[in-house]
């Protein structure tokens, strides 16, 4: 993930929120769905709806040929709870499989007027960039050097760095300082924990499971990675829990092709999220799958 700063998608700056800011206070500290203001939403909904008029000439062909072949395709990831996982009966879950699933509905009139092709986290872009899916919906960080190769949509949530524990005697930050955190080498969590816990002994991982093991063993005391994937951790391994603070705000967007004939989508997909929000939609569903 990248440290937060001003991220351009399509013309609307999203000014994520600077380090000095990131202390949560109890009554704002989780995420955005939670903290943002109902004003905030409206401008959202007025971007998208902006968009579609100050590109409303433009062709709409890539729309029609979709709705003439009467679905989507979109890539999602099939192995990454709560965002998008398959479930023991072998179908595709979690808060990304709805979002698709719901688009699919406002675009084609159909909850299951879409299919999904799961795909590894090196090829999220170049599935759209080489028009081999529709959309991407897969726990894609909005920043300024992705929205030069796609289009991203306005942030459907707002993902972030925290840190996992199951040491019950941790209730905030400074009860981890001077104490060895799991991080993933050469990530920029690691700027993130200097920055807040200057005294921890930082211990960097090649993978997920690698932190885990030495949760597990007791050889670090937390470890510090994705709210959402450390939320999928916590559903599936009840030992651990979340310490109740985000150092970092990182925007999730749908990844959508750049060029004048995909206008009418990219302008659909943008305001349908931006009612989702409007209405708590996205709010509701976070929530259902345990997301902070």
């Amino acid at each position: 993930m990248g440290n937060p700063k001003q991220v351009m998608m399509g013309g609307w700056e999203n000014r994520a929120v600077g380090r000095k800011t990131l202390h949560p206070k109890p009554a704002t500290r989780n995420y955005f769905f939670r903290s943002i203001g109902k004003k905030i939403i409206l401008l959202l909904l007025l971007f998208a709806l902006v968009i579609g008029d100050t590109q409303s000439s433009a062709s709409a062909a890539e729309l029609t040929k979709i709705q003439r072949r009467g679905y989507l395709t979109i890539a999602v990831k099939d192995n990454l709870r709560p965002l998008g996982f398959t479930d023991p009966k072998g179908n595709l879950q979690g808060f990304e499989i709805d979002l698709a699933q719901q688009l699919a509905t406002d675009l084609l009139g159909k909850t299951n007027a879409v299919k999904f092709k799961p795909i590894a986290n090196r090829d999220r872009l170049s599935q759209v960039i080489d028009h081999k899916v529709d959309l991407t919906i897969a726990r894609v960080t909005a920043t300024e050097s992705r929205a030069r190769l796609v289009s991203l949509s306005i942030p459907y949530y707002f993902d972030g760095t925290r840190l996992i524990t199951k040491n019950t005697s941790i209730q905030k930050l400074g009860d981890i300082d001077k104490q060895k955190i799991a991080v993933l080498k050469n990530s920029s969590t690691i700027a993130d924990i200097k920055y807040y816990l200057p005294q921890a002994d930082l211990v960097g991982v090649n993978s997920y499971a690698e932190g885990r093991s030495l949760l597990e063993n007791n050889t670090v005391v937390a470890f510090a990675a994705d709210t959402s994937v450390l939320s999928g951790w916590v559903q599936q391994y009840p030992q651990y829990r979340l310490v109740p603070v985000k150092l970092s705000t990182e925007p999730l967007s749908v990844v959508m092709p750049k060029g004048l004939q995909y206008d009418d989508l990219r302008r659909k997909v943008n305001g349908a999220i931006a009612r989702y929000l409007e209405k708590g939609w996205l709010q509701q569903r976070a929530q259902h799958w345990g997301l902070p």
